[in-house]
Formats: structure tokens, C-alpha cells, sequence
């Protein structure tokens, strides 16, 4: 038994280790978008669909010869050790593009580099598992699910803690291909004891079925059609309520791994707890959960809307997140796992379980990007899955238990949840809608045009993406070219443009300046006649907005161009046509959520940046944010690169020109500009003298390190 139990758990652990593993890597190809792990988690439950579907049609087919089993996967296991090392080629780098073809090709990446492997370690929950019943009649196999989820969770929380801080991600690569090559011996050894243990058609002879039927169990029924579609539809509200949350979370604080793992973690531990034993799943328990869970997470999306309720801390924040999916998770795998069948039925169904959860998976990923213009697919979710439980509990009182009378407590009881719950989500839709006179959805996230203040001198206009502003303008004539919101003239970007050579009283020679991140165009209000400015900015739809709905690009004195395209992917492609930029100044103002993709923090990041750079010129990072502390990694990567780093704060105390608090840091070595800045009292002093030892490079970063728990 300690085989299987070893076997079980090692493919289980693997199985999600690859997953961080393969979406960090390629996270800085793609932009840092929240879409890379929706794409990257779509594809893996499909690739676990494909297992699944694989180990069933094996135990199905060939069920009476468990020789042909052993050699058949003998030789998916032997063709997928081709694709060792799992570390992705540098020619499956893309090359810029529509939001369509980053999304497929993605799956291409992942596909030739991960996908067989992947395929070949899915099959071996359900497979092993049938092995394992055959091989020890009397002993259900339901318990080895929950190994087989241990394994899943430790092999996520280890990713972020241990893995993720120890080891670069060349090493993790092959650290995981190694481990997948002992996956494979154990696994034949299962096959192996399998075969020896000679499960052939006579157990079903014998009156047992499979061999593994308990005195518990019974009989084998087989499970009624209305039963089939409640396992895909619960595994498939797990699913759903999985991602839809963690793409909330990601939109608002940062696309990285730790805050992929921690949702997929408590995903899984569902997984566990229902699994173990049916006790442990207690609607007294779980539906409560669910209701204090979801109200606290619609209490805080309403909240957000709140201009004068505060910046509640990163750790409440997702406290509450995660507490709701847990419960939603609960519930779900919950009321599935009561119906599950009799282990004759076993692969079965797991292959509908990981239906569901593709299902789940491409609704979030691929269907609701298209039908709902913003994040609605999780009202949609908590309404639908209100009312799923709340049917089933009134008609399971009615029918099974003959009960009228908890039978209609039930009823009234998900009516008046639902009453509530709707008025509360109604709220949010219109907070979120209020004022708006544009969105988009797209690949990279939703993006909003809202106006405020009609008919008033005040008149004016916002880009968010999610609830991040990316810029304001006035429209009044007389305003509307004030630079405003982190670009005002007190900023760190008015002190620089006001600390240039070419700015000084008898120069006013013309700027190059380059900008990573659009947004409104609010940079361009900083230009002078002959300048020249050019935008990199990935999302398409952020550009449209900014040129129909914002006046900074036309009206900039300077010459203005807009490259579209991931900044890093388009700058190297310009170095490698020898067309260096040689800026004056380089911006780095692109965010996500409220974060810097972090892809755009590191070594080699900062290499690309400074061959654009003229010698003297200037690199300068938008650090302002809530929740993370980008200064020391730049603080780090401008001595490597022999520059000195400097902060300048400005908080303004009063509310002119929508002037927000703002962190800039200007790396540079021109003593010219450094000695201006300082001369000026430009410059902050930073929260430590010395910056903390944290060297972010494409191998080698974690947010952990930059949280701002405090």
C-alpha cells in the first residue's frame, strides 16, 4: 500500500509544482497580465481533463488485461521523458501581437513543452487508484483522492516559501524533470504489482467489482444521469469561483505566483476535506461559512467604490477573498462529493469531475471576457450557485426525507438570501458603472473611461483599469493641459523634467523621451516643441480610450508615437534591428492592478532599458502603491548598473488638479541633473539607509520580499 500512497502523492505534488513553474516563466514573454495564469490554468485543467479521460478509457478497455495497461502506459511515460528538460525554448518567445494570438500561443508553449508530461502525471490520480483497488481488494480507494490532494497542496504552498526563494527557475525546471523521471519508476512499480497481483475480469466473477467493493458500499448502482451533471456542475462552480476570484485579486495587487498559489491551495484543501470522509462536509457548517464569506467580499468590492472609507491592508483584503472562495469551494465539492458513486464507477467519475472543471475553467477564461464587459462572471457565479444549493436542500427535504416543513424553510431561507445577496451585487453594478461612458475588456483586463462633474468648470475625465487610476484630465480649456494625478510639476517627474540640462534657461534644446505604459497620456502634457515621446503600451484597448476619450496625445507640443506591444519584447526586437532609442529619459510607468509587472523590475529588464538610455540620461520608476515596496530591488539594480538611485515624494495637502501622493525614483550618474535635484531639495530620504539584499533577475524574484505587511 505505502507504493501506491508514495506514487499518489509524488504525481500529485508534481502536478502542481508545474504549474507556478511554467506560468512564472513565461509571465514576462506575455506582458505580467492576469489573462497568463487564466490561460496557463485553462490549459492545465484540460491537460488533467485529457489525463483523465485517458486513465478511463484504459481501465474501460482494457479492463480484463492488465498486462496491455502496464505496457501502454509504459510507453506514454517512456515518450513523455522526450520533453525533459520542461524548460521553454527561447524560439517559443513571442513576438508582439493581437490579444488572440498571445492567448493561443501560449497554449502552444505550453503545449510542446509541458503537455504530455503533464498528461501522463493527471492520469495517475484516477489510474493509480484502480491499480490500487485491484491490487488490495476490500480497501476503498476514495481515501488516496485526498493523498493525492495532500500532495497537490503541499506541492503548490512549497512553490512560493521554499522552491520559488531557493532556487532560480532554470533549476526548477529541471528539478521538477528529475522529479518526474521518479514518478515514472514508481508508477510502473504500481503497474507491476497491479498486474502481479492479477486483477483480471475474475474479480467481477468473484461478485466484486473491480475487487474493490467494501462490505460498506454495496452493490454497485450505477449513478443516474441527474447525478452525472451535478458532479460536472459543482466541479465546475469550484472552478469558476477559483478563478474568478483570483483574477479579482490579481487586478487589484499583482500577478505573481504567491497569489496564484494561495487560492489554487485552499481550492485543493476542499478537494481534501471532502474527500477524507463524508463528515466532514456539514451543511450546518459550510453554508454558514459561505454566507459570512461572500457577504464580507460584496461588503468589500462596495467598499473599494468608497472614496472616504480608506485603503483597507493587503492582509484583510485577501483574508476576505480567500475566505469566500474556500466556502464557495466547500459547498461545491461539498454536494458533489455526496453523490459520488460506487467505486465501480470510480474513473468515471473523476473524468466528469475534471470536466467541471474545465468547464469552469473556459467560462472564466474564454467565455466571459466575451459576453460581460467586466468581471461580472462572479455575481453571475454566487447567484447562480445561491439558488443551485438552495433547490436541491428544499427538494432533497420534500422528496427524501418527506419533510414539508424544512422543505420550505429552505425555500424561503435562499429566496431571502438571494434577495440580499442581489441587492448587494445590484450595488456594486452600479458603483461600478457609475459615471462610465466607455469600457473594454480584453486580454490584459478591463479598462473604464469615467467622466464626472458635467456642466461644472471641474469637468473631468478618468481611465481606470480595474479601480486603478491611469490618469485624469480636466476638460475645461483652461485645465485641461495642467498635468495632474502622480504627473503634476511637483512630482517626480516634474522635478526631473525641471532638472534636465535641456530645460535649463538658455539651452532648451529638445527631449527624447521614452514612456513604458500609456494610460491617458498624461506624460505627453511634459513635452515641449521639438521634443519627441514615445509610448509602449500592450493593451490595445488602453490606447483606443486614451485618443478618443482623452486629449493628452493631440494636443502634446512634442512629437508623439505610440509602439504597441509588451515594452521589454518590442525594445529588445528594436536592439536586435540595431535601433537603439537613445533617450533622454526612460519612464517606467506601466501597472497592473497596482502593481509594476515585475517582469520590468529586473536585470535583465534594466540591461534592455540602459542600452536605450543615452550615457547620461535617466531611468526613472513610478514606484507609488499600497501594497508593495518596489524601492530597494531598484535601489539594488542601479548600483549594478553604477548609477545612483534617488526618491522623490511629493504629498500634496490640498485637492488642486486632482494631484495625488506619488513615489518616483530617478536612477541616473549625471552629476549635472543629480546636483540640480538636490539643490532644489528634490530629494526624499529613503525609509532605510541601506536597502535590503533583494536582486530581482528573469531566474530569480519573489513578492514576498517587497510586501508591505506593515
Amino acid at each position: 500500500m505505502l507504493l501506491f500512497v508514495v506514487a499518489i502523492f509524488l504525481s500529485a505534488f508534481l502536478l502542481f509544482q508545474v504549474q507556478p513553474i511554467i506560468a512564472r516563466y513565461i509571465l514576462p514573454w506575455y506582458g505580467g497580465s492576469p489573462a497568463v495564469w487564466t490561460t496557463c490554468m485553462l490549459f492545465f485543467q484540460f491537460g488533467l481533463l485529457a489525463g483523465y479521460s485517458y486513465a478511463h478509457a484504459l481501465v474501460t478497455l482494457f479492463r480484463s488485461r492488465p498486462k496491455l495497461q502496464f505496457f501502454i502506459h509504459l510507453a506514454v511515460v517512456a515518450i513523455a521523458l522526450i520533453f525533459l528538460p520542461i524548460t521553454p525554448a527561447d524560439e517559443l518567445k513571442p513576438t508582439g501581437g493581437s490579444e488572440t494570438s498571445d492567448l493561443w500561443g501560449i497554449v502552444r508553449l505550453l503545449a510542446l513543452t509541458v503537455g504530455l508530461p503533464y498528461v501522463a502525471i493527471s492520469a495517475s490520480g484516477p489510474l493509480l487508484q484502480h491499480w490500487f483497488a485491484g491490487a488490495h481488494r476490500g480497501v476503498s480507494p476514495y481515501r488516496l483522492y485526498a493523498v493525492s490532494n495532500l500532495g497537490s497542496l503541499l506541492g503548490l504552498l512549497s512553490y512560493p516559501f521554499v522552491f520559488e526563494r531557493m532556487l532560480g527557475l532554470k533549476h526548477q525546471t529541471w528539478w521538477w524533470s528529475g522529479g518526474f523521471v521518479v514518478y515514472g519508476v514508481l508508477a510502473l512499480a504500481c503497474a507491476w504489482r497491479f498486474w502481479r497481483g492479477g486483477m483480471v475480469d475474475r474479480a467481477e466473477e468473484d461478485g466484486m467489482a473491480d475487487g474493490a467493493d467494501t462490505a460498506a458500499e454495496g452493490p454497485p448502482v450505477a449513478p443516474t444521469m441527474g447525478s452525472r451533471l451535478l458532479w460536472v456542475v459543482f466541479a465546475a462552480c469550484g472552478s469558476a469561483g477559483m478563478l474568478a476570484i483570483t483574477n479579482q485579486m490579481c487586478q487589484d495587487v499583482a500577478v505573481v505566483p504567491f497569489l496564484w498559489v494561495l487560492p489554487l491551495a485552499l481550492y485543493l484543501t476542499s478537494f481534501i476535506i471532502c474527500f477524507d470522509q463524508p463528515r466532514w462536509y456539514s451543511r450546518m457548517v459550510w453554508i454558514p461559512v459561505v454566507v459570512v464569506g461572500v457577504g464580507l467580499m460584496v461588503w468589500l468590492l462596495n467598499r473599494q467604490h468608497d472614496v472616504n472609507a480608506g485603503e483597507w491592508h493587503i492582509g484583510w483584503q485577501i483574508g476576505i477573498f480567500l475566505l469566500a472562495m474556500f466556502g464557495i469551494c466547500m459547498v461545491s465539492h461539498g454536494e458533489m462529493v455526496r453523490r459520488k458513486p460506487h467505486s465501480h464507477y470510480l474513473t468515471g467519475f473523476y473524468l466528469l469531475v475534471s470536466v467541471g472543471g474545465a468547464c469552469g475553467g473556459l467560462f472564466v477564461s474564454l467565455v466571459a471576457p466575451k459576453i460581460f464587459d467586466n468581471y461580472w462572471e462572479l455575481h453571475f457565479l454566487l447567484i447562480f450557485l445561491t439558488l443551485l444549493v438552495g433547490i436541491l436542500i428544499a427538494v432533497e427535504a420534500f422528496n427524501r426525507y418527506r419533510n414539508k416543513i424544512w422543505g420550505g424553510v429552505a425555500l424561503i431561507a435562499t429566496v431571502q438570501a438571494l434577495v440580499v445577496l442581489c441587492l448587494g451585487l445590484k450595488l456594486h453594478y452600479e458603483e461600478t458603472k457609475s459615471g462610465v461612458i466607455a469600457t473594454q475588456r480584453s486580454f490584459h483586463g478591463v479598462i473604464q473611461v469615467v467622466e464626472g462633474d458635467e456642466g461644472t468648470e471641474d469637468h473631468f475625465r478618468t481611465m481606470f483599469h480595474g479601480r486603478i487610476n491611469h490618469g485624469d484630465q480636466y476638460l475645461d480649456p483652461i485645465h485641461k493641459g495642467i498635468p495632474s494625478t502622480y504627473y503634476s510639476e511637483y512630482s517626480g517627474v516634474g522635478a526631473l523634467m525641471q532638472s534636465l540640462p535641456q530645460r535649463q534657461e538658455g539651452s532648451r534644446a529638445p527631449v527624447k523621451l521614452g514612456v513604458i505604459g500609456l494610460g491617458s497620456g498624461s506624460l505627453a502634457v511634459h513635452t515641449e516643441p521639438g521634443d519627441e515621446i514615445v509610448f509602449y503600451e500592450i493593451n490595445p484597448s488602453v490606447y483606443d480610450l486614451a485618443q478618443n476619450y482623452f486629449t493628452y496625445l493631440s494636443d502634446s507640443e512634442g512629437d508623439t508615437s505610440v509602439v504597441l506591444g509588451d515594452a521589454r519584447t518590442m525594445m529588445e526586437v528594436e536592439l536586435r534591428d540595431g535601433q537603439p532609442r537613445e533617450y533622454d529619459v526612460l519612464f517606467v510607468d506601466a501597472f497592473s492592478g497596482d502593481s509594476i509587472p515585475i517582469h520590468l523590475v529586473t536585470e535583465e529588464a534594466f540591461e534592455i532599458y540602459f542600452q536605450h538610455i543615452k550615457e547620461d540620461g535617466c531611468l526613472v520608476c513610478h514606484i507609488t502603491n499600497l501594497h508593495i515596496d518596489l524601492s530597494d530591488p531598484i535601489r539594488q539594480l542601479a548600483e549594478k548598473f553604477g548609477r545612483e538611485a534617488m526618491l522623490v515624494t511629493h504629498d500634496p495637502d490640498y485637492d488642486q488638479y486632482m494631484l495625488y501622493f506619488s513615489e518616483w525614483v530617478i536612477v541616473t550618474k549625471n552629476k549635472q541633473i543629480i546636483s540640480e535635484l538636490h539643490a532644489y531639495d528634490w530629494v526624499n530620504p529613503w525609509l532605510r539607509d541601506e536597502p535590503d539584499p533583494i536582486h530581482w533577475t528573469d531566474d530569480y524574484s519573489n513578492l514576498i520580499d517587497v510586501i508591505m505587511w506593515d
